[in-house]
């Protein structure tokens, strides 16, 4: 029989479907001390000892904010034809009075306008996980005022940015923000409140839509709108292997989509979690805030989750500090807890298993669950111990296998009737890797952490050339 590895070659993507990369602020920027920038929850997180390897921080990062013209160059180079990037809160909001920072707001006007002169689509998220830390400081996403505060950002950016801003992003992946952050612990703030990390489900849910309609209050332009989930591919194990996959389900995928695309939370999410909080924290008029039209749904997808029901007092879970499903789910009270079980490889570097069917599978259960949702792969990409060759460059054939099979994946999809949009590769820059620091590499472009040089790898000539061809070469 023959297996099925997703390796096709000469499928043509249409001129309508964008490809693009992304990036993070905090994963890139640097200058976290500079123009007027206060410090989020992340710099204060890596300062704390023993949450970040090696104690790496994102002050420095790849230097964008002082390199972002040979950035621009360096995308227009590969042929982008969009860039994801996230703004930092705290640079352009730097303080709790509210008073906005007009160097903040510059920098970003000043990376739209570069952007569009090369021809590249600006794709704009407001939050990629740096919180102002004064907001913290105040509850932080277990409270509400935050979604005020973020309402409030919102509209500042539409005003600034609206006019040219091709896609606007409110939030990336708020399953990692709040149970991460508020309930595993292996995120910043690094707060362990299975309470709190609900509060925070919600408040994010919220801020969704508020920041929607803030957008469109304000900006004078005619973008799109759109928010990136993560979503959990799962795969169920042994006795209750259903059971274990409903679960994570509801924790993780319908805990969003059901309030942002249909107006409502699970039954059986309320039901599962009633013994940690009656969700009193939603109030009258919420879940209508929260489901606001999209233009565009994002995707990231990286790796299958394996799930089990597991008699025993506590969880045996994963702990990778990223985009993994373990945090939140052993809720006092259960019987039988969610077991997160170690999948077959090949791995990536990031110990994550390589499984392009699953891109597929959850593109085409998507636009099966949520008919006339256009979607867009927001982030795919894999981190790889790459080694510069002898001549200088930097031969990762592990990475580019990896992008061949998921646009082929992607591609397949299409096909199925999947109105989907577009990819963006993960990342275009080697950067800072949250709780790995610097150990894990997923850009299609090397960066030398000592010397801040930039160069192309292998995987980045390949993707240009899909770009330039639209076809997917062998």
């Amino acid at each position: 029989m023959t297996v099925d590895d997703y390796r096709d070659s000469g499928r043509v993507f249409p001129e309508t479907f964008t490809f693009g990369s992304a990036t993070a602020a905090y994963q890139v920027e640097g200058g976290t001390a500079e123009g007027g920038r206060t410090p989020s929850i992340w710099d204060t997180f890596s300062r704390t000892p023993g949450k970040v390897w090696n104690g790496d921080t994102g002050d420095v990062a790849c230097d964008h904010f002082h390199r972002v013209e040979q950035d621009l160059d360096l995308m227009a180079e590969l042929g982008l034809e969009a860039y994801r990037f996230s703004i930092a809160w705290p640079r352009i909001v730097p303080a709790a009075s509210g008073e906005v920072n007009r160097e903040g707001v510059d920098f970003y006007s000043r990376l739209v306008d570069g952007l569009l002169s090369r021809g590249i689509r600006p794709v704009a998220t407001l939050y990629h996980w740096d919180l102002p830390q004064y907001l913290e400081d105040a509850g932080g996403w277990a409270s509400r005022a935050t979604v005020d505060a973020f309402a409030e950002y919102a509209a500042i950016l539409g005003a600034a940015l609206g006019d040219r801003v091709h896609t606007w992003t409110t939030l990336n992946e708020p399953w990692c923000s709040a149970y991460l952050g508020y309930g595993q612990g292996g995120h910043a703030p690094g707060r362990r409140e299975p309470a709190s990390a609900l509060a925070a489900v919600h408040h994010l849910n919220l801020a969704h839509g508020r920041a929607l309609q803030a957008l469109r209050a304000t900006s004078t332009g005619d973008p799109d709108y759109s928010v990136t989930l993560n979503f959990h591919v799962l795969r169920g194990e042994g006795d209750g292997a259903h059971e274990a996959v409903r679960r994570i389900d509801a924790l993780a995928n319908r805990a969003f989509t059901q309030p942002m695309l249909r107006g409502e939370y699970p039954a059986d999410l309320l039901a599962d979690t009633a013994s940690v909080t009656d969700w009193g924290f939603v109030h009258d008029g919420d879940l209508a805030a929260i489901h606001q039209p999209i233009d565009v749904l994002g995707v990231n997808y990286y790796a299958t989750t394996a799930v089990r029901l597991w008699d025993g007092v506590a969880p045996r879970q994963q702990n990778d500090g990223h985009k993994g499903a373990e945090g939140g789910t052993a809720w006092p009270g259960s019987d039988r807890i969610v077991e997160f079980v170690e999948q077959p490889g090949p791995h990536t570097a990031m110990g994550w298993n390589i499984a392009p069917e699953g891109l597929e599978e959850l593109l085409v259960s998507l636009s099966e669950q949520f008919p006339g949702q256009a979607l867009m792969v927001t982030e795919n990409g894999a981190a790889f111990d790459d080694r510069v060759a002898a001549d200088g460059s930097i031969p990762d054939a592990e990475r580019q296998d990896y992008l061949h099979r998921h646009l082929t994946a992607a591609h397949r999809a299409l096909q199925r009737g999947v109105d989907l949009r577009g990819y963006f590769v993960w990342s275009l820059l080697d950067n800072f890797e949250w709780g790995y620091g610097y150990a894990k590499r997923f850009g299609i472009v090397r960066v030398d952490f000592d010397t801040l040089e930039r160069t192309v790898k292998d995987s980045g000539h390949w993707y240009r050339e899909l770009i330039r061809t639209r076809t997917i070469a062998s």
